[in-house]
């Protein structure tokens, strides 16, 4: 989970919003669990399945980036991907 992604994802997540550069799979897991601004979503659920893929093998980083791309959209904290 540790693997860095090909291109980091700024979210701004936070009260006040804060800008956080996510890199791995496990700083997505984190942010998504500890730090998101809503708690439900399909994205969100996709997300965190994806998240949980990879530390299962059964998901590549680059395809948890890719829904961590899509829950931040949904949630409106996406900056940068």
């Amino acid at each position: 989970m540790q693997t860095p992604w090909t291109k980091p994802v700024v979210v701004a997540v936070g009260e006040p919003p804060v800008e956080a550069t996510v890199t791995t799979t496990q700083g997505a897991s984190w942010a998504l669990i500890e730090d998101w601004p809503v708690e439900e979503g399909p994205a969100l659920t996709r997300a965190l399945a994806m998240c949980a893929g990879v530390l299962e093998r059964k998901n590549k980083p680059d395809e948890a980036r890719k829904a961590f791309v899509e829950a931040a959209r949904e949630a409106g904290v996406l900056v940068s991907a």
